[in-house]
């Protein structure tokens, strides 16, 4: 084989090697990826059948049952326009309750009923997901979303109507020496 075919031969190598992983990469991807709905989008039937999904609204007032003496749970998560039946088996976040923001994972069973893996609920008074925000902001415009939209503490337009406080500057050894 001469030189020039067996630099050809390792750049095709490399090359291959390359977009194998590539491939394995994007593939690996792909399968972490959750994408995330709304109870309109998924009544819409715009959920791919058997796919893993996040579904986001928020907890319907009265929807919530638990099951006695197990760890099951029903309840009904809404956009204000759709409402999706929740079922979930495990210990619910301490800040999970009826009427606030909850974002679960998990997928949907034939019957309409989106079978939770985890649920994830807000965590203080003024936050919701991003993703429910937006989406209720767009279904409702801003009456709805506005007093549930994400706190803008530590954003730049937070700090702009934050109050000035001067500090007075520290005293320097010559201004208290007595010469």
């Amino acid at each position: 084989m001469t030189p020039r075919r067996r630099r050809l031969a390792l750049v095709l190598g490399i090359v291959a090697g390359v977009s194998i992983a590539g491939a394995l990469a994007l593939s690996a991807f792909r399968q972490n990826v959750t994408f995330f709905f709304d109870p309109t989008q998924v009544t819409a039937g715009e959920v791919p059948p058997g796919e893993r999904f996040r579904l986001g609204g928020m907890v319907t007032q009265g929807s919530l049952h638990r099951a006695p003496g197990s760890l099951e749970v029903q309840f009904v998560v809404t956009d204000f326009s759709h409402d999706v039946p929740v079922s979930y088996t495990g210990v619910l976040p301490d800040l999970f309750r009826e009427g606030a923001g909850v974002v679960a994972h998990g997928r949907l069973r034939a019957d309409g009923t989106f079978v939770a893996d985890e649920v994830l609920a807000k965590h203080d008074e003024k936050y919701m997901p991003p993703e429910v925000a937006r989406s209720l902001k767009r279904r409702h415009g801003d009456s709805r979303a506005e007093g549930a939209a994400p706190s803008t503490a530590g954003s730049s337009e937070g700090a702009a109507h934050a109050p000035q406080v001067a500090t007075p500057a520290p005293a320097t050894a010559s201004s208290t020496s007595g010469s």
